[in-house]
């Protein structure tokens, strides 16, 4: 039986089954990190149900959509995390460093700060709940996935390649919400169920100046580690080279 909003009730920011959720996300990151060398054997299967977690996710949710007769146009996948999930998935499949340096960037921040405060109006063990956190934190996990064990680094220039990709892609979207009224990476407004970041950065115009602020801002926030990690790397090279 498919239970409605109603029979869960609505969804309370940090409740139990949030802040549970969250502590088993970043304790698989902490594990993943910590056990790296323990866990590489295994990394084929990681590979694997995160691809199934992720491509279930998307197709799931809109077939749940259709049984409950509840598909409107605003639920296609065309929010900044369903691109992640494309890219992600597109990489389990075939290498590609220039879609790695799009996915690093939106998917990492992007998904951890839906998790933190989510467009969503629904408790755990609704579907949406469910489905909204699997797919939210399969997408960093595939990311630190490719990162450990596929070897995918980032160069600083790819910040601004980004944005730039960000801002191009946007457009279209834009275009297409005018069209079918719809909200798609929030370029209308901000999230219109539940609170978010995005009710902070005013209206109007102000709204996307706000936005692409943000955005420069997160971006070089999220290479932060990677160039940590790029500088741990480079040195502890040198010193074999030196030993050598």
């Amino acid at each position: 039986m498919i239970l409605n909003v109603a029979e869960m009730g609505f969804y309370d920011l940090f409740s139990i089954s949030h802040i549970v959720t969250l502590i088993v996300f970043f304790t698989l990151c902490f594990v993943g990190i910590i056990y790296r060398n323990k866990i590489e054997p295994y990394k084929k299967a990681i590979k694997w149900i995160l691809f199934i977690t992720l491509l279930s996710c998307l197709i799931g949710f809109q077939i749940y959509l259709v049984l409950i007769d509840g598909w409107k146009p605003k639920y296609l996948p065309l929010q900044l995390c369903s691109f992640s999930a494309y890219f992600a998935l597109y990489l389990f499949l075939k290498k590609d460093k220039n879609i790695f340096n799009i996915l690093f960037f939106i998917g990492i921040l992007p998904p951890i700060l839906s998790m933190l405060t989510p467009d969503l109006v629904y408790k755990f063990p609704h579907f949406r709940f469910i489905r909204y956190y699997l797919q939210h934190s399969a997408i960093p996990l595939s990311v630190l996935y490719f990162i450990l064990f596929e070897g995918y680094r980032v160069s600083k220039k790819a910040i601004w390649s980004t944005f730039i990709f960000l801002n191009i892609l946007a457009v279209p979207i834009y275009m297409l919400n005018m069209v079918i009224d719809t909200n798609f990476f929030f370029l209308m407004s901000p999230a219109l169920e539940s609170k978010t970041l995005l009710n902070y950065f005013g209206n109007g115009i102000m709204y996307y100046v706000n936005i692409e602020i943000v955005a420069v801002i997160s971006l070089y926030v999220t290479y932060l580690p990677m160039g940590i990690l790029k500088k741990k790397e480079r040195e502890s090279l040198m010193k074999v080279e030196v030993e050598g």
